[in-house]
């Protein structure tokens, strides 16, 4: 989750709600945004802490950005071994998030990985041929992977 106030446009706990969350009979109690309005540091260890009872997860539903990213866990970055992290130097805007680490986010009955188009092609590659993204640390050897045409396919 991106450090922004917890109305703020680019927000992704904002946009997961206007876009799924709130067109689907989910109970509010059981969906948990992380409180990054409360900066990296004291929303990780608050977001670790709460979700430390609630795992294994259901579900972890993921992206991948154009430099193999997910969630907010960067290329070159160090990820710890707890279930969440501050993050201050995040390549995109805004540099300071909060991530749920490969910890948590492998601790789940079942991964979906969505990656779309072109511009994660060449990311997509990388990670077929072994390299070591954080997609490729991430991602359980069940989980489903679902790619567009734009992202699979060479021109």
């Amino acid at each position: 989750e991106r450090c922004l106030p917890s109305n703020h446009a680019e927000r992704n706990s904002r946009c997961a709600h206007l876009a799924w969350l709130s067109k689907v009979p989910i109970p509010t109690n059981n969906i948990y945004p992380i409180p990054s309005e409360q900066g990296a540091e004291g929303a990780a260890e608050l977001y670790a802490q709460h979700i430390a009872t609630k795992l294994p997860f259901d579900l972890v539903i993921l992206g991948m950005g154009e430099d193999g990213h997910t969630a907010s866990l960067f290329p070159g970055h160090n990820i710890p071994e707890s279930l969440t992290m501050a993050v201050h130097d995040a390549p995109k805007p805004p540099p300071d998030r909060v991530s749920l680490t490969t910890t948590a986010l492998q601790h789940c009955r079942q991964q979906l990985i969505l990656v779309t188009g072109r511009s994660k092609r060449e990311a997509l590659q990388q990670w077929q041929r072994g390299k070591g993204l954080p997609i490729a640390q991430v991602t359980l050897p069940d989980a489903i992977l679902l790619l567009d045409h734009d992202s699979a396919h060479a021109e």
